[in-house]
């Protein structure tokens, strides 16, 4: 369970290996009601912007609501992100009559925290959870919610926009939010 849950950092000192364990899933942050508040609310008020959208003049309805998922990955690490992402999508699940979205959202938040939690940036980082979530994206919504594949087309390409333009409006609003939480 260790090698899951742990990273191993290995240096070496006077010939002898010394191995240190930093736990990548922590929030790094003490839970206070404020931080509790915080986290219930970027896990709510994804599905209050994900009754907004912004259609382009290509047809693409580029989303906000991983904008709130992706600043509970950055601030709270991979499990905020998969809270945020599992709470936070209830509404367009929902209205979408597509269920299957809150899990993908829920890896969308999870990864992206999680390589936040390695040091990489945030575009690579959403880029990185946007790719692993789009089997998911691509099998449920051809194959289970049986949505026609020129348009599930159009969704991987909206969400690709939509996931770059939240995780960089998100790096920059986070610290901002952080610090409410100090």
């Amino acid at each position: 369970m260790y090698g899951i849950t742990k990273k191993i950092v290995a240096t070496r000192i006077n010939r002898k290996m010394k191995m240190e364990y930093k736990n990548i899933f922590n929030f790094n942050i003490s839970l206070t009601w404020k931080s509790v508040l915080l986290l219930l609310l970027l896990s709510i008020l994804p599905n209050w912007l994900g009754m907004y959208h912004y259609t382009t003049t290509f047809g693409l309805r580029i989303h906000f609501f991983q904008y709130l998922i992706f600043v509970a990955a950055i601030i709270y690490g991979p499990i905020g992100g998969l809270i945020s992402g599992a709470f936070g999508s209830i509404w367009t699940a929902i209205s979408l009559n597509n269920p299957y979205i809150v899990f993908g959202n829920m890896i969308l938040g999870f990864f992206a925290g999680l390589f936040l939690r390695y040091g990489l940036n945030i575009i690579l980082s959403v880029l990185i959870a946007y790719l692993i979530q789009l089997p998911w994206l691509w099998f449920t919504d051809i194959y289970l919610a049986n949505m026609p594949i020129r348009i599930v087309k159009m969704v991987v390409v909206a969400l690709l926009f939509s996931d770059i333009l939240c995780g960089f409006i998100a790096w920059i609003t986070a610290k901002p939010i952080r610090e409410i939480i100090k």
